[in-house]
């Protein structure tokens, strides 16, 4: 019942086509193709997300509301779009290490969910995806397509086990996948990470995904599968991950027992459980974490306002310039986006 109600929260909003640059007139098929956007070699482009206190999207905003610093100078916001349809390439990096053991068929139904609802029938013309596992080795085993249901059919045939070669996974999705015509302008790249960060079998390091994913504008969301507010290592590396290039973490099972008392505080005849594990009560906490997580990823991916600006030129042209986005106006909301950028074309 769950998974149908995400579909239906996100599939009742129709899609706009952005405005396009004139052209001369001439004759067309009757469905031309659409003109790719047109950026000029140095210009840096920063998709930004903004929440409010409570974890909701203001979709609302102006340029003239955005205030961007490169290495502490504020610049001269060149281009503005806050269309909710921008056009998207994601790629659904699915963790199936032994670590995803915990409630794999829960993670399996939301991957699944996830992929229906950014790849849904209105968005085919605007969104593209492909699907990456990963254990020991990852694998590209869906390439960029517009079909919602090849990745899906691939995920509901997913088994857990072995190692975990997450960075590799995040490498070979940004250098592998089949190219759509714009990227990384636009459509945007999007990789979502569905596991715990954890890596034990990877031949490149963290350092060096986060590098690839900066220099190809590539913004990385993670759909956590640590449970019940359990430490993991890797749980760090996903923060990491999703922070320095402007996505966030999702954790659908971390405030399970937030409202009832249960896990290891309630002794019981069935051990430390006020929600027995199988009775109803349980499943629909689950369900609740699993539907906010889905929505929560879904709406950032979905509401991003896309920035851009002709930075000053720079004495050092080759190394890593810092970024800051703020809104003034609104110094309560969370502002997400990518942590800096390398000055040369991706």
């Amino acid at each position: 019942m769950w998974g149908i109600l995400v579909s239906s929260l996100w599939l009742a909003a129709a899609l706009a086509q952005p405005p396009q640059p004139a052209a001369p007139a001439k004759p067309s098929p009757e469905k031309p193709e659409a003109a790719p956007i047109q950026v000029q070699v140095n210009e840096v482009v920063v998709p930004v997300s903004v929440t409010d206190e409570k974890g909701r999207f203001v979709s609302d905003l102006d340029a003239g509301d955005f205030r961007v610093l490169e290495d502490g100078r504020e610049q001269k916001i060149a281009y503005f779009n806050r269309e909710r349809n921008q056009p998207v390439v994601v790629g659904f990096l699915l963790d199936l290490s032994n670590g995803s053991r915990m409630h794999w068929d829960k993670f399996q139904e939301s991957a699944s969910e996830l992929v229906f609802n950014l790849l849904a029938s209105e968005r085919e013309d605007r969104y593209s995806g492909f699907l990456v596992t990963f254990t020991h080795e990852a694998e590209l085993v869906v390439n960029t397509t517009k079909d919602p249901e090849k990745i899906v059919e691939k995920i509901r045939k997913a088994k857990p086990g072995g190692g975990s070669a997450l960075y590799d996974a995040i490498y070979l999705a940004i250098t592998q996948h089949k190219l759509v015509r714009g990227e990384p302008i636009e459509p945007r790249r999007v990789l979502v990470v569905i596991g715990d960060g954890n890596d034990n079998a990877s031949k490149h390091t963290l350092d060096q995904v986060i590098e690839i994913a900066q220099r190809d504008l590539v913004t990385i969301y993670g759909l956590s599968t640590v449970a019940f507010g359990f430490y993991r290592e890797g749980d760090e590396n996903m923060v990491r991950l999703t922070q320095e290039t402007g996505g966030r973490v999702a954790y659908p099972l971390e405030d399970v027992y937030s409202n009832v008392s249960g896990y290891m505080s309630t002794p019981s005849d069935e051990g430390n459980y006020a929600i027995q594990v199988g009775t109803g009560g349980y499943a629909a906490a689950l369900a609740t974490g699993m539907f906010n997580a889905i929505a929560t990823v879904v709406g950032d991916i979905t509401t991003q306002y896309i920035l851009r600006y002709v930075p000053a030129k720079s004495d050092t042209p080759k190394r890593f310039h810092t970024l800051k986005v703020e809104v003034p106006s609104l110094p309560n909301v969370y502002v997400r986006y990518r942590k800096g950028y390398y000055p040369y074309a991706p």
